[in-house]
């Protein structure tokens, strides 16, 4: 009589598998482990992978708002500043206008009307950081301000071609279907005052305020009357600017929302894509058990026979 062992062939190979299946558990935690991430393909996620893409598609979106955002608050903050010193510098127009009205001299007045239009027009046709005219209007690589000087500025048969910029104003999304327009243009900001440099230009082309120890008494009513003038040229700059600030708050505020959405969108990634370690430690360590129980299993399992179960048998 043979004495034949207990395990047969099927109950090896199922022993077997038992092992593979046991490594291969423990090679991805092992991996997951290594590489943080649950999975290296999408098909890894299983039924999440859906839900992944999309909040990873949205956080893309919402990363290329921020960018976008960014550019514009920066350039809103330089819009904010100048609009402030065109508003200063009508303002400084009305005391020159003033000054020669109450000092009953106008000697003065038209150099500090010329260095007040060198300035406004130096801001006017400022550029960005990328080479771009701030205030051309869509024009960015055309000065928005035609004449470069007072005297031309005069000879001009209209203050309005002086400018030549566009009427696009710029615009930025910082959200999905959330626009807002943060484009100022040379014409909308700067005609009112280019005006009243003009009309001051053309008077004293005609009769001069230079060389005289008092005004004339039609200087006299005509300084008069621009005082007013010049008082609502800087009231309109200011309130130009002050229209700049909403619009600043606006893009500070979108900048608040992308931040947080950028917080949420990486949990909710993180969540589904990175490992926990500390689950995965304690999966490791399950793993490694069961591999060895199927490795201590099959290989007594191919010790027994018949003989460990008759009596006597193992003293």
């Amino acid at each position: 009589m043979s004495i034949d062992r207990v395990a047969t062939s099927s109950q090896t190979a199922y022993f077997l598998s038992q092992i593979q299946n046991a490594g291969h558990a423990l090679d991805k935690t092992q991996e997951r482990i290594a590489s943080g991430k649950n999975a290296n393909t999408y098909a890894g996620f299983g039924d999440q992978t859906q839900v992944l893409t999309a909040t990873i598609s949205a956080n893309d979106r919402n990363s290329a708002y921020a960018t976008a955002t960014k550019f514009a608050v920066t350039q809103t903050d330089l819009q904010d500043t100048q609009l402030t010193s065109l508003a200063d510098l009508a303002a400084r127009l009305k005391k020159a206008v003033s000054d020669a009205v109450s000092n009953n001299d106008g000697n003065t007045l038209m150099a500090q009307v010329e260095s007040i239009f060198d300035q406004a027009s130096a801001i006017l046709n400022s550029k960005d950081a990328n080479g771009e005219y701030i205030y051309s209007g869509g024009k960015t690589d055309t000065a928005p301000v035609t004449v470069n000087s007072l005297a031309a500025l005069e000879a001009l048969p209209s203050v309005t071609t002086a400018f030549s910029n566009g009427d696009l104003k710029k615009s930025v999304q910082v959200g999905d279907g959330i626009t807002v327009s943060y484009g100022v243009t040379a014409s909308d900001v700067g005609t009112d005052l280019m005006q009243m440099l003009k009309d001051i230009a053309d008077f004293n082309a005609g009769a001069s305020f230079s060389g005289n120890a008092n005004l004339t008494g039609p200087q006299a009513t005509f300084l008069s009357g621009a005082i007013t003038t010049t008082a609502n040229v800087a009231a309109g700059l200011n309130a130009a600017s002050a229209a700049n600030g909403y619009v600043a708050n606006r893009l500070t505020d979108a900048q608040t929302q992308q931040t947080a959405m950028t917080t949420l969108y990486k949990g909710f990634v993180s969540n589904i894509q990175d490992t926990n370690m500390a689950d995965a430690a304690t999966q490791l360590s399950l793993n490694q058990i069961q591999l060895q129980a199927a490795i201590q299993v099959t290989a007594g399992l191919h010790q027994l026979s018949l003989l460990n179960f008759m009596p006597g048998s193992g003293g």
